[in-house]
C-alpha cells in the first residue's frame, strides 16, 4: 500500500514550485481534495486561491491581514495566468469535467493544468504531475472513505472514536456508558473489512449497537475473548491478538490507532500498518535511513521532542527508537555497522 500523508504532499508540492510558470495569478483547486492542495500552493508562493465553483461565479477567497499584497486583492476578470490543481489524477475523469467547466465557463486565461500526485509521471488531462504515486494508494485525507477499506483490519478505539480515559476504562460501569456513548472521531463511509479490537468479547453487544448506531458498515468484529482487563494486561495481549488474527487474514493494510502497537503488529504480522496517530505506514522490512527521515515528521510532538544538548547524532537515534521500537533499531544500527 502506497500511503501520502498531508506532510508528504506539502513536500511534494513545495519541491515542484519551481516547475511552475513564475508569473501565476491565480490557484484553483478542483474539489474537495483539491481545495487543499491549492490551499498549500497558495500559502507557499503567497499568491490568491479559490475552489472551482467560487472561480467559475468570479470570486476569489479573501485573505488574512499577514497575506495581504496588492494581486490578492484582484478579481477573476483581472487574473491572466490560473493554475488548475487537483490532489491526485488516475483516469482524468474530475480533471477532465474541470476543463470542460471552464471552457463552458469561458473565463479567458493561460491555464496550467496540475496534480500532485499521479500514477503515471506525465497524463493527457495535465500539464504537470508532481509524483508518481501508484495503485494501490491511499492518502490522509481521504484514508477512511477508500474502497480498500473492505480489503482492511481497523482498530476501534482511537480511529472510530475517541480512546476511553482512565475513569472510563474501569471494566465496568463507567466504562459500559463509554461503550454507548463514545465520542465518533473518523467517519467511514465505506464497508470495512475486519473491526479488529482489544475490546474484550463480553462487551459485544454495546459495541455492535454502537457501530449501528452511527452506521458504520463492517464484515466482521473480531474481539478479544477473555474474562477482564486485569487478565488482558496481564498477558499483554493487545497487539499480538491483533497481529495473529491479521497474519491469517486475507488483509492488506492494517489501520492501528497507537504508535508503539502499530510497530508490534506489523513486526509480528509481516504485513504493513498504518497508525492514524503518526500517518505514517510500518512496514517489517523497511529499516532504511532515508525512509525513517521521511517519516519522522509525521510523528506526534511527544515522540520528536529531544534534548537540544544531545546533538544531532542523539536527536536521530532518539527519533530511530520511536519511529522503529528498541529491536527494530538495534537491527538497523547492525545493518549500518556491517562492513560493504
Amino acid at each position: 500500500m502506497h500511503y501520502r500523508s498531508i506532510s508528504d504532499m506539502n513536500d511534494a508540492i513545495v519541491s515542484n514550485l519551481h516547475r511552475l510558470p513564475r508569473d501565476i495569478d491565480l490557484v484553483v483547486g478542483v474539489p474537495r481534495s483539491g481545495v487543499l492542495a491549492a490551499t498549500l500552493v497558495s500559502l507557499a508562493a503567497n499568491i490568491p486561491m479559490t475552489d472551482l465553483d467560487s472561480f467559475l461565479e468570479g470570486r476569489v477567497y479573501t485573505s488574512g491581514i499577514t497575506k495581504r499584497r496588492a494581486a490578492l486583492d484582484r478579481k477573476v476578470s483581472d487574473m491572466r495566468k490560473v493554475l488548475v490543481i487537483d490532489d491526485s489524477i488516475a483516469g482524468g475523469n474530475a480533471m477532465r469535467d474541470a476543463r470542460a467547466r471552464i471552457k463552458s465557463g469561458g473565463i479567458e486565461a493561460d491555464y496550467t493544468f496540475a496534480a500532485v500526485f499521479g500514477l503515471e509521471p506525465e497524463h493527457q488531462e495535465t500539464d504537470l504531475v508532481f509524483e508518481v504515486v501508484p495503485h494501490p494508494r491511499m492518502f490522509q485525507w481521504n484514508f477512511m472513505h477508500h474502497k480498500f477499506l473492505a480489503q482492511c483490519c481497523v482498530d476501534i478505539d482511537g480511529v472510530l472514536c475517541l480512546d476511553p480515559t482512565e475513569a472510563e476504562n474501569d471494566d465496568g460501569p463507567a466504562y459500559e456508558k463509554f461503550l454507548s456513548e463514545a465520542r465518533p472521531l473518523h467517519a467511514v463511509t465505506h464497508k470495512i473489512g475486519w473491526l479488529v479490537t482489544s475490546r474484550l468479547e463480553k462487551y459485544r453487544a454495546l459495541t455492535e449497537a454502537w457501530l449501528a448506531k452511527h452506521e458504520i458498515k463492517y464484515d466482521k468484529l473480531i474481539m478479544l475473548d477473555l474474562p477482564s482487563k486485569a487478565e488482558r494486561q496481564r498477558l499483554g495481549a493487545h497487539g499480538s491478538f491483533k497481529a495473529d488474527f491479521y497474519r491469517k487474514s486475507d488483509a492488506i493494510l492494517f489501520i492501528e490507532s497507537e504508535h508503539a502497537q502499530a510497530l508490534r503488529i506489523a513486526k509480528l504480522s509481516g504485513k504493513p500498518v498504518l497508525c492514524v496517530e503518526t500517518h505514517m505506514v510500518s512496514f517489517p522490512d523497511a529499516l532504511s535511513l532515508p525512509a525513517l527521515g521521511q517519516a519522522a515528521r509525521n510523528l506526534p510532538a511527544r515522540l520528536r521532542q529531544v534534548n537540544s544538548q544531545e546533538g544531532r547524532k542523539s536527536a536521530a537515534k532518539t527519533i530511530a527508537r520511536a519511529l522503529l521500537g528498541a529491536r527494530g533499531y538495534e537491527t538497523l544500527k547492525n545493518r549500518v555497522k556491517r562492513p560493504a
